[in-house]
Parts: C-alpha cells; sequence; structure tokens
C-alpha cells in the first residue's frame, strides 16, 4: 500500500479514466520523497470503493482486488543451513563419513552455537532445530547430511536417542 506522508501538502491527482476504463494515479515530485511503503496482509478494491469507473458504452465490472500474501522464506533459507535428504552411499563414500568423529546422545535439549561450519550426517533419531530468537524450527532425521553455518546458535531438541557423525569444515571446503 503506497501511504502518502500526512506532513507534507500532496500534490498528486487522479487522472481520467483512459480507454481501458481505468483511472490514473500520479505523484508530483514533491510527494516521491514521502511516499512510504507498507505491507498489507489482505485485500481491498484498488479505488477504495465497491464501484469501478467505467465508460458510459461499457457494463459495470466486478470491482478487482489486491491481494497480498505472507510468504515466509524456509529457515533453511534464511540461516544458510544445507540439507541434502536421504543421501546415497556413494556420497558418503565420497566425504569419507565412516571417518568422520561421532556423537550421542538421549531425549534433551541443547542450547548450541557453532564456531565454524560443521557437517552432520545423522545415522539415527531425529533433531529438531530452533534458531536464536525464532519460534520455528527444522526438523532433521536419520539419513539427513546437515550443514551448519559459522556462528549459527540454535537450541537442538533431541525426543529420543540420536547418533550422527559430524566434520568440522575449513573456509574453502565445499561439500
Amino acid at each position: 500500500m503506497i501511504i502518502p506522508s500526512a506532513t507534507t501538502k500532496p500534490s498528486a491527482r487522479v487522472l481520467p479514466s483512459n480507454s481501458s476504463g481505468r483511472a490514473s494515479f500520479v505523484l508530483g515530485e514533491a510527494d516521491m520523497a514521502n511516499v512510504t511503503l507498507s505491507p498489507t496482509l489482505g485485500s481491498f478494491p484498488i479505488n477504495g470503493t465497491n464501484r469501478v469507473p467505467t465508460m458510459s458504452n461499457q457494463a459495470p465490472r466486478r470491482p478487482r482486488k489486491i491481494t497480498a500474501l505472507r510468504v515466509e522464506k524456509p529457515l533453511e533459507e534464511l540461516y544458510n543451513v544445507r540439507v541434502e535428504r536421504k543421501v546415497s552411499p556413494e556420497r558418503l563414500v565420497a566425504l569419507g563419513v565412516s571417518r568422520w568423529s561421532i556423537w550421542k546422545t538421549g531425549k534433551c535439549r541443547l542450547p548450541w552455537d557453532w564456531q565454524v561450519d560443521q557437517l552432520v550426517y545423522i545415522e539415527e533419531g531425529e533433531v529438531r532445530v530452533v534458531p536464536d530468537g525464532s519460534q520455528r524450527y527444522m526438523r532433521f532425521v536419520a539419513g539427513d547430511l546437515v550443514r551448519y553455518p559459522k556462528w549459527f546458535e540454535a537450541d537442538l531438541w533431541f525426543n529420543g536417542f540420536y547418533q550422527e557423525r559430524y566434520s568440522f569444515r575449513v573456509y574453502g571446503d565445499d561439500y
């Protein structure tokens, strides 16, 4: 939604309808610096009324509405956590996962922060990862290969036995 600033006198004007029956809205140069963009979570008629301007020789049309949707990115994308699901045995051999360190735990919650990139292959169980400041979580299960980025902070929730193999990565390592 475009909202002109209340502190300035608007110089906007509505131009008459064109051949398609649509009116145009034009902002003056003084208003361009005072326009605020505001997200909208709903729908409203474009011209603010339930009537659509029409030419005299056209039948009235239904009002057009603009609907704004809230699109939330996946947490993996927001926090740069990379995931490969159901990793093939060939991929595990290529990465040398069998030589990585093993870590196990039972049912618990751990606050965790990563000082370096870490590549994790989950062998058993599942973990729910809740990033600091978020109420949403990422869920990783046995067979997932997860790369946690450096400086990532989260709470890890384990609902039962869990086992992973992990490898710390250095700058330039890719998987």
